[in-house]
């Protein structure tokens, strides 16, 4: 009998979040989110091991680590990919570090398209905002001056702090925005006045 384990994550969540509320623990979402994933393998072992009937003297194979994460071809980066953001890691660099605060808080924001961190002070982070003022709070995040910001094709980039790491910022496409806002106050001048 083989059972599809796919959906222990979901279900796992879904049974700690309303252990969470009926015993009204001060866990935050994202909290939440991080235990139903530390604890999915040892779930799926214990669920594997009650399927096939093993014995406790048995081992059981199981990884805690997340299957979506590989070592780059040079082994020297751990590489991932959620929505839509591929996180690049040196695997000399502990997430505790300043760079490892810096990428915990802004990667699973929308706009952030890439992340890779090659020291414990030093973060890259790749962003594709959709507007100017999406810009603008990205340089706000790291206290970028806007007057540091560099054109790189039809990204710009800049450099920042925040958390005690330096971040070196780039933005996809932002060249067009600003040129696209360009156009948009020509036309406003150029356009008829109303009667």
């Amino acid at each position: 009998m083989t059972q599809d384990l796919r959906h222990v994550p979901h279900k796992l969540h879904s049974a700690l979040q309303m252990a969470v509320g009926l015993l009204d623990l001060p866990l935050t979402a994202a909290q939440l989110e991080a235990l139903a994933l530390e604890l999915t393998g040892p779930v799926r072992a214990l669920i594997a091991e009650a399927v096939t009937g093993t014995t406790d003297d048995s081992p059981v194979r199981y990884a805690v680590a997340d299957p979506n994460v590989v070592a780059d071809s040079d082994g020297e980066f751990e590489v991932s990919t959620w929505a839509g953001c591929t996180t690049r890691i040196s695997l000399d660099v502990d997430l505790d570090s300043p760079a490892g605060t810096v990428q915990a808080k802004v990667a699973r924001q929308p706009d952030v398209t890439g992340v890779e961190i090659t020291d414990a002070y030093t973060i890259g982070i790749t962003v594709d905002p959709r507007s100017l003022d999406a810009w603008r709070w990205w340089l706000g995040q790291f206290g970028i001056d806007p007057a540091t910001v560099k054109v790189d094709g039809t990204a710009m980039t800049a450099t920042g702090l925040k958390d005690g790491a330096t971040v070196h910022l780039r933005g996809d496409g932002v060249a067009a925005l600003y040129a696209d806002r360009a156009v948009a106050e020509l036309v406003c001048l150029l356009a008829p006045a109303a009667p």
